[in-house]
């Protein structure tokens, strides 16, 4: 094979994190060339074994460095970017990562005229009192203002084997006799599997969805805060009580989870923000057809592959007695 007819490359920026090692997947099995770009190349090794010998590459690259980003996609004819941020730390704050770094992954695109896909997030909207948000929503305002055939995918919470939600609350069941109702329960989700997820920005890399749009993905089932925290319950066969907890209070004891060094806070008060607002697709999304079904993706069933890696939670794993609750 010479170099005129190398397969297209397509740099992903995160792709080692949680969605992007899953974009890196898929995308190699469609035949992609890639390159990683991450902040520890030295972390992501893992990622080589996902394709054949040279099809996968890893770089350096850090969005708060315009050059390096820059770097990065020399040569390629797509652009991913799967970097985001839940809580800001040190020198990484959310409008240095996601709006800065978001703009600058565009800039970088545009330079050598490689199509792009962002991953953002449901809910990103300027005038949220979120900082994450808000800095999500100025990072798509500048990516299409950039890139006007730009693909942005806004996910409700993605759920997978190494997610931050249900493992995260998996894991407090396990250590503590309750777990909190932040705002009573009642902020409504729609959790959407991490492999449809990728599935939806390897569409958008391929081509086969329209540009220039805002799509929002989410699962099958919509359930509130409380009845996730109870499927978590029934699933890790655990019995616990569930706590409400205002918002106020929640955004105190976020503020003070903050402050405590070298290590990562529970809830942040910026979190809270957002669980003061559902987290679901809109109906505009529906109408217009900007969601996975509008893609002919078929939404994947929490129950179909959450209780695959919860079990670990189990009093005694696989081997728990189902019908009895520790």
């Amino acid at each position: 094979m010479t170099v005129s007819n190398l397969p297209p490359l397509v740099t992903v920026f995160g792709g080692s994190g949680f969605v992007g090692r899953h974009v890196v997947r898929t995308l190699v099995k469609r035949g992609y060339r890639i390159r990683v770009a991450v902040r520890r190349p030295d972390l992501a090794g893992f990622l080589l074994p996902y394709g054949y010998v040279g099809q996968i590459s890893l770089v350096q690259a850090n969005l708060r460095y315009r050059q390096s980003v820059d770097r990065a996609v020399e040569g390629a004819s797509f652009v991913v970017n799967c970097v985001g941020i839940l809580f800001e730390s040190g020198r990484n704050s959310f409008s240095a990562v996601q709006d800065f770094g978001g703009r600058a992954v565009a800039e970088a695109a545009r330079a050598v005229g490689a199509k792009l896909v962002h991953i953002s997030a449901i809910g990103a909207e300027q005038s949220s009192e979120s900082s994450y948000a808000s800095s999500k929503a100025r990072a798509e305002a500048a990516i299409l203002s950039t890139v006007p055939d730009a693909v942005i995918m806004r996910p409700s919470i993605v759920f997978g084997p190494e997610d931050s939600f249900f493992n995260k609350f998996a894991g407090m069941a396990k250590m503590f006799p309750a777990l909190p109702l932040i705002g009573g329960g009642k902020t409504r989700f729609q959790p959407v599997y991490v492999e449809d997820v990728a599935q939806a920005v390897a569409l958008g890399v391929d081509g086969v969805i329209p540009g220039g749009r805002i799509y929002e993905l989410g699962g099958p089932e919509i359930l509130t805060f409380r009845e996730i925290l109870e499927l978590v319950l029934r699933t890790t066969s655990r019995k616990r009580a569930l706590v409400s907890l205002p918002f106020p209070i929640a955004s105190l004891l976020g503020s003070v989870a903050s402050l405590v060094p070298l290590i990562t806070p529970p809830i942040t008060a910026d979190q809270v923000e957002l669980l003061k607002h559902d987290n679901v697709v809109s109906k505009a999304a529906i109408d217009e057809g900007r969601t996975l079904e509008g893609m002919g993706i078929n939404p994947t069933l929490l129950s179909s592959v959450v209780p695959s890696y919860l079990i670990q939670y189990r009093p005694q794993g696989q081997f728990t007695n189902t019908g009895k609750a520790a």
